[in-house]
């Protein structure tokens, strides 16, 4: 019987042992990836959270002006097609009524059997009264022939407007639809700023998003409760006080004193008040409440009035920021805005030169 002999280990050498090598290192990088031990993504510094999320925001910001005009355009669709339904109804209670005028005399001629005029007059016992009954049947048969024409328009009319109701609703649902889709836009922009601040302490955080401040100072009278002493005392800060140039018309006047009263009032991106505001929203409030009827979005507002320029700006005018007209504020003097910046950042008072300038519109 033959000796069984134990087979001899070959060395590992050259290139294999280099793969085995290789292997292992892998098998424990993969290893220590997944019992959490392996090196985590790079921090990011708070100069470039801020960008990042500056960015977001200045992207978030453009996408809420898309979705108010694109919410304003379906509001409008939705007002045209219930006027439409309203006056297709009133149109076909009309028509109802002149089917049925139409019905009682048909059954009228039924009943009477139908016979010629010669006929009833050579069957009638009175002579001259059916003379005088049959002119007046003339008459009553040229009324229901209009009768007929009317109700032919009427058909035709209620047509037209069932086919243009028919436009606007599908106009409404593809702006129906456009608004979802502008409205994911958004949030996903602003889901992916809170992620980023909420890396940061709370003092980075501060720093970061410039939140409580209301003067673009430091000083914090741009919060809530700042905002509540000043009503209280029915003051502005001295700060605001010292600062405030005074503006050329009564209703630039009126549309700053309601930004001010709004100091510390939430961002909400689509809010047009009066508790919370986005940029475009902020400054429509404001004019709307001295009399002044403005356009709902950025890129509409700069349009609604006269274009002056930076130089030549004067309290109350609006003023727009980035190259897609994104973002607005309401110019106050000395250099400075009220404006409703992003959801980190309640309404406040800031220097226009925080952001790219684009270009001003005087409205009153």
């Amino acid at each position: 019987m033959a000796a069984h002999r134990k087979p001899r280990q070959r060395l590992l050498g050259g290139n294999t042992a280099r793969t085995a090598a290789t292997l292992a290192l892998a098998g424990a990088a993969t290893a220590t990836a997944f019992d959490g031990t392996g090196h985590a993504a790079p921090q990011l510094t708070p100069a470039q959270v801020k960008a990042k999320v500056d960015k977001l925001y200045q992207e978030a910001e453009a996408a809420t002006e898309k979705y108010n005009g694109a919410k304003e355009k379906a509001e409008a669709s939705r007002r045209r097609l219930n006027s439409l339904r309203d006056e297709t109804a009133r149109k076909q209670s009309g028509l109802n009524a002149a089917r049925r005028a139409l019905g009682s005399f048909a059954a009228a001629q039924y009943r009477d059997g139908g016979f010629s005029p010669a006929w009833q007059l050579a069957l009638s016992d009175d002579p001259d009264r059916y003379l005088d009954g049959a002119a007046f049947a003339e008459r009553a048969g040229e009324r229901q022939a209009g009768t007929v024409t009317r109700v032919r328009e009427q058909l035709r009319q209620i047509e037209q407007l069932r086919g243009a109701a028919r436009v606007e609703l599908t106009s409404l649902t593809s702006r129906q639809a456009e608004l979802k889709r502008r409205k994911k836009d958004v949030t996903e922009k602003l889901a992916e700023a809170r992620r980023l601040l909420d890396r940061l302490t709370p003092h980075e955080r501060t720093e970061v998003t410039g939140d409580g401040t209301g003067t673009g100072d430091g000083d914090g009278t741009g919060t809530a409760a700042g905002r509540a002493s000043r009503e209280a005392s029915g003051t502005r800060d001295p700060l605001e006080q010292t600062q405030a140039v005074a503006a050329p018309t009564s209703r630039a006047a009126a549309a700053i004193a309601y930004a001010y009263q709004k100091l510390g009032s939430p961002y909400v991106w689509g809010a047009t008040g009066p508790n919370a505001f986005d940029c475009s929203g902020l400054v429509q409030a404001a004019y709307r409440s001295a009399g002044v009827s403005l356009p709902r979005t950025t890129y509409a507002q700069i349009n609604a009035g006269q274009r002056v320029s930076r130089s030549q700006l004067q309290p109350g005018d609006l003023v727009f920021f980035y190259s897609g007209i994104s973002h607005v504020g309401l110019y106050i003097g000395n250099g400075r805005m009220i404006h409703a910046p992003n959801p980190s950042a309640p309404v406040r008072v800031a220097p226009i030169d925080e952001m790219p300038f684009a270009g001003a519109t005087r409205v009153a």
